[in-house]
Parts: structure tokens; C-alpha cells; sequence
């Protein structure tokens, strides 16, 4: 696998996309998700991972809500992942994250994930390189574990969005009253670190690409949202799942 370059990745649809055809497919794939889930759900075979990460304003809760939020309750789970407590602190670091794990019949997404124990932990100095390493190596083994032993496919989006539009979102969030409730003045202090952020995403996508990664452009909220819906329905078409007959 070639070597991703953020710097060299457009955060925007291509030219020739349409936006009004792209909504168009989306809003009919979203509906195709909503039948594909409910089988996943019944066959209860197989189960689906949705890791998503992204710098702070990359639209991750916006993706979530906008994708998944039609779907049956009963079958998607969102789990976010923030500073980790005291209890979760005195053990491993994939505890708190193999707890989440997807039971089969489920579409589980992690709202940053285990992945945050190699970049921001390395940014602020909390882990070195090599302890890195190690977590990388154990992260495959542990997206190795799930695939081998729970039929759980995994997908993983970056949200790639630029620093300009990062900034304009981030200041939304001050004058936007709607919007006010996601203030943090953490967010503009961390986006200072841009730079670093990206190499320690560009080592990450080297070295934890067994299952691989998907670089969404994510300026642009509809495409972003038809990327991300797109191959997940992909992913759930070849199950080639069937709904159970009755039961004896």
C-alpha cells in the first residue's frame, strides 16, 4: 500500500460531482440501509464496526446522525470515546474499547475510538513512540480478533477536512446559537497541533491499514455523508444474508 499523504488528498468533492444527483443517490441508499440493517439484524450472522475519526469540526456526530439516524434503534449503537476515567485508566487500553465490541446482528460505531491512544496521546507527549508501536501492533490483532472470531467487518473513515474549514466551523460555534452547545475552547488550542496531527495520522494509516482505511472528503457535508453511506450498503450487500426461516 502506497504511503498516504493528507497534504496531497483534495477535502472537497471532485469537480464533476453534482451535488443535487449525489443527494439524490444518498437519500435512495439510505433507504436500501434501512432494509440491509434490518436483515443484518434478523440473520443475526455477522455484525458491523464503524470506527470514525476525524480533527475536532470534521463532522463526525453530523455523519452519524445524518446516516444512521433512520435506522432502527433496537440494531445501531454510537459509542464516543472521550478522556479516559480513573477506572478505565487501570487497565489496558483497549478495555474500554473491547467492552463496545459489536455483538453479531449489530452495526456498532465508535465516535473516536481506539485510535486516540496513538495520536493525541502521542501530540501531548503521554506516550512515546515506542509504547505506540506496541498499541499499534495490539490494535491490529484486536480488529484481527473480531473479524476471525465474530464475523465482524470493519470499516474505518478518516473525516478529511481542511484547517480553513475546520476554522470556519469552529467559529460557527461560537455565533451560531443552535451550534453553542459544542463550544470548546479546548478545540482551537488542539487545532494549533495541525501539522502533528496529520503526521501522526499519516504513521497511523501505515501502520494500521490490515483492514483499511477510507479518506473521506469532508468539506463538503453531503458528499461526505454519500461516501461514508455508500460503503457501508457495499459492505452489507456482500453478506449475501438471508432472513432466517422459523424457528423449531
Amino acid at each position: 500500500m502506497a504511503k498516504i499523504e493528507l497534504k496531497k488528498i483534495d477535502t472537497r468533492a471532485p469537480k464533476e460531482v453534482d451535488k443535487k444527483e449525489t443527494k439524490e443517490k444518498l437519500e435512495k441508499i439510505l433507504v436500501e440501509l434501512d432494509a440491509l440493517q434490518n436483515l443484518l439484524y434478523a440473520e443475526s450472522k455477522h455484525s458491523i464496526l464503524i470506527v470514525i475519526q476525524g480533527m475536532d469540526a470534521s463532522g463526525k456526530d453530523g455523519a452519524i446522525r445524518n446516516v444512521f439516524g433512520k435506522l432502527n434503534p433496537q440494531g445501531v449503537v454510537v459509542q464516543s470515546f472521550k478522556e479516559p476515567t480513573k477506572e478505565e485508566l487501570a487497565h489496558d487500553f483497549l478495555w474500554r474499547v473491547h467492552l463496545h465490541a459489536p455483538a453479531k446482528g449489530m452495526i456498532q460505531i465508535f465516535n473516536r475510538s481506539q485510535y486516540e491512544d496513538i495520536l493525541i496521546t502521542r501530540i501531548h507527549k503521554w506516550c512515546d513512540n515506542k509504547t505506540a508501536a506496541k498499541r499499534m501492533k495490539a490494535i491490529n490483532d484486536f480488529e484481527k480478533l473480531l473479524e476471525e472470531h465474530n464475523d465482524t467487518k470493519i470499516l474505518k473513515f478518516y473525516l478529511h477536512v481542511s484547517p480553513e474549514e475546520q476554522h470556519d466551523r469552529l467559529e460557527e460555534r461560537i455565533n451560531d446559537r443552535t451550534k453553542q452547545w459544542k463550544y470548546n475552547e479546548n478545540d482551537f488550542k488542539e487545532a494549533k497541533f495541525w501539522d502533528d496531527y496529520m503526521k501522526m495520522y499519516e504513521d497511523c494509516f501505515e501502520n494500521c491499514n490490515d483492514v483499511p482505511w477510507t479518506i473521506v472528503p469532508s468539506d463538503q457535508n453531503w458528499y461526505k455523508e454519500f461516501i461514508i453511506a455508500a460503503a457501508v450498503k457495499a459492505t452489507l450487500e456482500k453478506l449475501n444474508m438471508r432472513f432466517p426461516g422459523l424457528k423449531k
